[in-house]
């Protein structure tokens, strides 16, 4: 991994805080690290709240567009989820997720681990897609 491991006291100020999770050793893979596909679960259900409460009802994930893992996770760390909704089309929202690692031993620094962008549809009770209001100005 190329990516600089860097820590800062600054979380994103454009983003709504929408998750905090704590792993645990269940959720490792075979290096020990926590489970990418367990990251991916979390960064879904953190990204499907403000979709859910933009169109004040039933969201389903149609696209993940991008997925960067940057760091590893790790047992203990104090995740953080925090998105943005970037686009509203008709039906659709596209939400741009980023996640912060607080470790254990380094309380109060947060590394950015992960940033994902995803899209949601609304939906009706038969599941066809609905129309969803436009993003405020």
């Amino acid at each position: 991994m190329n990516t600089p491991r860097t820590a800062s006291n600054a979380l994103p100020q454009d983003k709504e805080l929408v998750l905090r999770v704590v792993p645990m050793p269940a959720d490792c893979n075979a290096n020990g690290d926590i489970f990418g596909g367990w990251v991916m679960s979390q960064v879904d259900l953190g990204g499907s709240v403000l979709p859910l409460r933009h169109s004040r009802g039933r969201t389903v994930t149609v696209a993940v567009n991008e997925f960067i893992f940057k760091q590893p996770v790790r047992v203990g760390d104090i995740l953080s989820f925090y998105a943005k909704l970037v686009r509203v089309g008709t039906t659709s929202m596209t939400v741009q997720v980023e996640v912060f690692a607080e470790r254990l031993s380094k309380q109060g620094q947060f590394f950015k681990v992960t940033e994902a962008t995803l899209t949601y549809v609304a939906i009706d009770d038969e599941g066809h897609p609905r129309t969803v209001p436009p993003l405020p100005v």
